[in-house]
């Protein structure tokens, strides 16, 4: 028994310690300073990874909206989507910018990914882009087998029926499974309103969309195909449209902001760091993301 204490300790220990550093990490998120990657009337606003915060790109977002040498904006998406609330914040930023903005799906624009397109005057996909898993998951981790064994238990004090539902102690009731169920069917209709509203200019109706909007993952092509894509071209293709669209005479130059890293990011890299941050945020949050 004393051994088991011991490595609770530990684990708890090393759980507390990724928490402090992400909370202490996250001080650092606002972006740097403009960079030019060959001159500026367009701006670049890049979305990496899985989306878990959206005040980086929302204080990007407002910067080039609001800088008058800034023409249009190229929104570069390279993610498989992310937590509900950072992409539904961001997709109403971008819906209140008064300037032009193009989509350019890189190799994976999916679910949050292809959600924050949608609020872009025109998107850019590569035929080989991993894009659509229109729809939203809630997981739940349940680990009362493992709880048994390492003896640990909890006992509940609570003011109503549904307030300790997904509990990692116990599997759902049937009333838990669906109050959960009502609330990801409501937020995947949201989706496919934002679907609908972004793709009306191809008269697709919202029949059309729920016919593919049931978490599949298209590539470019069959998403251009099935008309949630507007055109099939490389980054180069959609900044060339962005500048054709501006007004802008001769090769467009970009402007872009160089986001400051985090410490966590510093030591762990961004790609390690979005995955810890979805892992301490599994247990709660709905999320437009696919599973790749």
């Amino acid at each position: 028994m004393e051994r088991k204490k011991i490595i609770l300790i530990i684990f708890a220990s090393i759980f507390l310690s990724l928490i402090i550093l992400i909370i202490f990490s996250s001080t650092s998120s606002r972006p740097g300073r403009y960079s030019m990657i060959s001159g500026g009337r367009l701006a670049m606003v890049e979305i990496n990874g899985a989306i878990m915060d959206s005040r980086n790109v929302i204080e990007q977002i407002e910067r080039f909206n609001s800088d008058r040498s800034v023409k249009a904006i190229v929104l570069r998406i390279n993610s498989p989507g992310g937590a509900v609330g950072p992409v539904q914040e961001i997709y109403s930023k971008l819906t209140k910018v008064d300037k032009k903005i193009v989509a350019s799906m890189g190799s994976v624009a999916a679910s949050g990914g292809y959600y924050l397109a949608c609020a872009t005057d025109y998107i850019f996909a590569n035929p080989g882009t991993v894009t659509g898993s229109i729809g939203v998951i809630m997981r739940f981790p349940k680990l009362p087998g493992l709880m048994q064994k390492i003896g640990v238990e909890e006992e509940v004090i609570k003011s109503g029926t549904y307030k300790d539902a997904g509990s990692i102690y116990r599997k759902f009731t049937p009333g838990e499974k669906q109050i959960f169920q009502e609330t990801t069917d409501d937020v995947y209709n949201q989706f496919v309103d934002v679907v609908y509203e972004g793709r009306k200019h191809k008269n697709l109706s919202r029949e059309q969309i729920k016919q593919i909007a049931d978490g599949r993952m298209l590539s470019g092509r069959q998403a251009f195909e099935k008309k949630l894509v507007d055109e099939l071209g490389s980054l180069e293709d959609s900044i060339e449209y962005a500048g054709k669209i501006a007004g802008i005479s001769g090769k467009p130059r970009i402007i872009t902001i160089k986001p400051r890293r985090s410490l966590l990011e510093r030591i762990l890299g961004s790609s390690l760091e979005n995955k810890l941050n979805g892992i301490l945020q599994d247990h709660v949050s709905l999320r437009y993301e696919a599973p790749i």
